[in-house]
């Protein structure tokens, strides 16, 4: 059996929160926690519950706060530890910064990167398994998670439908951004189908041909 996938719309940012999980083993990652409140907490355990899901891994593809509000209530509910970059280390220990930037009306908390991710690590899901591919750009340390059984990938804020990534914030770089997309990102299968941090879900196939930016 393949990986299987579900995406969640949370916070105000409308940051889309992914489970994905072997069907077999229903060992399963939950990737860009960004419950912000006790409903979307509430909505995510439910889910894990109703699957009998075992949380394996907590990942994150970048560290920017809309992906991250839910990483201390994860990590400490399902007793795993945050995996991302060590590139965006320094992001992680500056989210109380980030949320004065936004001029948020609440304070989310800093957190830890407790698990190195680096191109080519291999993420296992039971028998599956996701592969980790570094896409700098949008942040130092922007990673995406390749299924190549199931034909998806994860791309965070790189890579949306018929967009991509701002790269005005700390350490974003907007040629390594198109650098990231282009060489490792659309060298995809074109049927891989694409699911992005926010917004609705495209194919490689589709941004080869319709995406403007590229």
């Amino acid at each position: 059996m393949a990986l299987m996938i579900k995406g969640f719309e949370f916070n105000i940012f409308g940051e889309t929160t992914y489970i994905v999980w072997d069907d077999t083993t229903r060992e399963a990652a939950i990737v860009d926690a960004g419950m912000s409140n006790d409903t979307e907490r509430y909505t995510i355990d439910s889910f894990i519950r109703k699957n009998e899901l075992k949380i394996k891994y907590l990942l994150n593809t970048h560290i920017h706060l809309d992906h991250t509000f839910g990483v201390p209530y994860a990590r400490e509910r399902y007793g795993v530890k945050l995996s991302a970059s060590p590139l965006d280390a320094p992001l992680a220990e500056r989210i109380e910064q980030q949320a004065v930037l936004f001029h948020l009306p609440f304070k989310p908390e800093n957190i830890v990167i407790e698990n190195e991710l680096h191109d080519g690590d291999i993420i296992r899901l039971g028998q599956e398994k996701l592969q980790v591919i570094e896409v700098p750009g949008h942040t130092p340390g922007g990673l995406a998670f390749h299924s190549p059984d199931a034909q998806f990938v994860l791309t965070g804020d790189s890579l949306f439908h018929s967009s991509i990534g701002r790269t005005d914030l700390p350490g974003g770089s907007h040629s390594a951004l198109i650098r990231s997309v282009t060489e490792r990102l659309l060298s995809l299968p074109p049927c891989t189908k694409v699911y992005p941090g926010h917004g609705p879900a495209t194919t490689i196939e589709h941004e080869l041909h319709y995406n403007p930016y590229l």
